[in-house]
């Protein structure tokens, strides 16, 4: 299964001034690059691992919210550790 990057993503990753692609590992949704080199790879492709704006378009706005909350409560250790994969999958994803 290949990963559709939704324009949400692509408008965060514009925020934080990095470049988004598919991924070329075959476990990961998004390889991440800042001036042309990589950073690191993000999501976990099962299809059980949602993002922010699949769960908006699969379960609702609500939904999508209370799974926001959750995740961030669930990854706050590795989220805040700036330019590291937990940190771009929360500002890229969620």
């Amino acid at each position: 299964m290949v990963y559709q990057i939704k324009p949400y993503s692509y408008e965060q990753a514009k925020k934080l001034n990095v470049e988004i692609r598919p991924s070329t590992r075959k476990d990961k949704k998004i390889d991440v690059y800042k001036d042309k080199k990589y950073i690191c790879s993000i999501g976990d492709i099962h299809y059980y691992y949602y993002d922010y704006p699949t769960y908006i378009q699969n379960n609702g706005l609500t939904y999508a919210n209370e799974r926001r909350k959750l995740y961030k409560i669930r990854h706050n250790k590795d989220r805040n550790v700036k330019n590291s994969s937990g940190y771009y999958a929360d500002k890229i994803f969620w």
